[in-house]
């Protein structure tokens, strides 16, 4: 008989697989709870839009923009109708 070898010898192979599987788990837990992934899909390119929209409307408030200003750009943000 051969005790340890053969078809058992491969078992060591499925637990670097679950250790594997369960790394990705914690990381990608980590990640989406934690606030790695950004909502809104704008990811690490720039502020999410509701931030562009507070910024925009701070400027407005205090004079910085005019209404024309304001106006468009908010059709740049996509908010303006």
């Amino acid at each position: 008989m051969m005790w340890g070898y053969g078809q058992g010898a491969g078992w060591w192979l499925w637990g670097i697989l679950m250790l594997l599987g369960i790394a990705l788990l914690v990381i990608v837990a980590v990640r989406v709870f934690g606030g790695g992934i950004r909502s809104g899909g704008q990811g690490r390119e720039g502020p999410p839009a509701s931030t562009a929209r507070q910024i925009l409307d701070e400027r407005f408030a205090r004079g910085e923009l005019t209404a024309e200003q304001y106006r468009e750009q908010l059709r740049v943000l996509g908010e303006g109708r």
